[in-house]
C-alpha cells in the first residue's frame, strides 16, 4: 500500500480546547496587571506595617505566578500540538500547570499563616492612611481580572472535525471532534489551566475583602489583632483552594475514569444483542477531548464501525478504538 493512500487514514492528535489561544492571551493580559499591583502591595505592606496587605500582595504573587504557569502551557501546547512524541496530544499540559499552581498555593498559605500567627502575638504599628487604599485599588485589580478571564473558564467544548473510520474487521480506531450539544458531563469540558487562574483572582479577591475588614476595623476600634486575624483567615480560604484544585487536576493527571460518559458508552454499546463490554478505558486527553478504548465480547460480533456509530453523538468523545473479539458461549 502506498503511503498516499494512508493519509486519508490518519490524523493528527491537537486535543486542545476550543478558546486556546484566547485564553491564553487573556492569561498574559492579567500577568501584567497583577504583576504591577502584587509590587505595590507587598512594597506597601512592608512600609506600613500591614500583615494583611502583605498577605494579600503574597497571594497575589502566587496568582500572578500561577497566570505564568497557565500561559506559558498554554503557549507550549499550541507549539507543540502536533509532535509525535506526545502520544495523546498536549490537551493535558493545562491540568498539569493547574497541578503546579496549586501546590504553590499550599506553599504560600503556610507562609501567610505563620506570619500572621507571629504579627497577632507580636503587633507592629500600621500606617491605615495609606494601607487602606492601596489594599482597595488592589481588590478593583483582581475582579478586573477575574472579569478578563471569566468568559473561557467554565468549559471548552470541542468543534467540528472529519471523521475517520479505518476497515478492519476486527479492531477500529476513530478521532472525532463532534459539534452537537448532546453531553455526558459538562464539567469534563472544562479547561483547568483557566479554571484555575478565575478561582485564584476571586480568591484573591476574598482576601482582599478581608485585608479591608482587617484594616478598617483596626484603624475605628485600634485593635490591631484584627489586621493579622484576617491574614490567617486569608490563609485558610488560599489553603482550602489549593486542595479543592489539587483533587481536580490530580484526578485527570491520573487517568480517572469520567462516570458519567463512562456509564454513556457502557448503556450504548450494551444496548443490543448479546453485546458486553470486557475492557473499558476512558481518561481526558485536554478540555472538551476524552480517549476511549473498548474491548468487546459478543457471539455475533459487527464490524468496529458499527459500535462506533453507536457513540458519534456523545460530546467531547474525540478518541475512540474498538475491539471486537467473537464469543459463541
Amino acid at each position: 500500500m502506498h503511503t498516499e493512500s494512508l493519509d486519508r487514514w490518519r490524523h493528527d492528535h491537537v486535543f486542545l480546547g476550543a478558546d486556546h489561544a484566547r485564553n491564553e492571551r487573556r492569561s498574559w493580559l492579567v500577568v501584567a496587571l497583577c504583576g504591577a499591583m502584587m509590587t505595590a502591595e507587598i512594597v506597601g505592606g512592608l512600609l506600613w506595617g500591614s500583615m494583611a496587605l502583605i498577605a494579600d500582595g503574597l497571594h497575589m504573587s502566587t496568582h500572578a505566578g500561577a497566570l505564568v504557569i497557565a500561559a506559558c502551557a498554554y503557549a507550549y501546547a499550541r507549539r507543540h500540538a502536533r509532535d509525535e512524541r506526545f502520544a495523546f496530544g498536549t490537551g493535558k499540559l493545562g491540568d498539569l500547570a493547574a497541578f503546579g499552581s496549586a501546590i504553590v498555593l499550599a506553599m504560600i498559605a503556610l507562609l501567610i499563616g505563620y506570619e500572621s500567627v507571629t504579627r497577632l502575638f507580636n503587633p507592629v504599628a500600621i500606617a491605615f492612611r495609606e494601607a487602606i487604599p492601596l489594599a482597595a485599588i488592589g481588590l478593583v485589580i483582581n475582579l478586573l481580572s477575574a472579569w478578563l478571564l471569566h468568559d473561557g473558564s467554565p468549559a471548552a467544548t470541542p468543534h467540528g472535525a472529519a471523521l475517520h473510520t479505518p476497515a478492519a474487521h476486527e479492531h477500529g480506531h476513530t478521532h472525532d471532534q463532534p459539534h452537537h450539544h448532546h453531553h455526558a458531563a459538562h464539567h469534563d469540558h472544562t479547561d483547568l489551566n483557566l479554571r484555575a487562574a478565575y478561582i485564584h483572582v476571586v480568591a484573591d479577591a476574598a482576601v482582599s475583602v478581608l485585608a479591608l475588614l482587617g484594616l478598617t476595623a483596626a484603624s475605628v476600634l485600634g485593635w490591631l489583632w484584627l489586621d493579622p486575624l484576617m491574614g490567617i483567615v486569608g490563609a485558610l480560604v488560599i489553603a482550602n483552594w489549593s486542595w479543592s484544585l489539587l483533587r481536580t487536576a490530580g484526578a485527570v493527571l491520573l487517568d480517572m475514569r469520567p462516570e458519567g460518559i463512562a456509564r454513556e458508552i457502557a448503556q450504548r454499546l450494551e444496548a443490543h444483542g448479546t453485546d458486553r463490554i470486557a475492557d473499558l478505558h476512558l481518561w481526558r486527553v485536554g478540555p472538551g477531548h476524552h480517549a476511549a478504548v473498548v474491548s468487546i465480547v459478543c457471539d455475533r460480533p459487527e464490524p468496529p464501525t458499527s459500535y462506533k456509530a453507536r457513540l458519534a453523538d456523545i460530546a467531547g468523545l474525540s478518541h475512540i478504538t474498538i475491539e471486537v473479539s467473537p464469543c459463541e458461549a
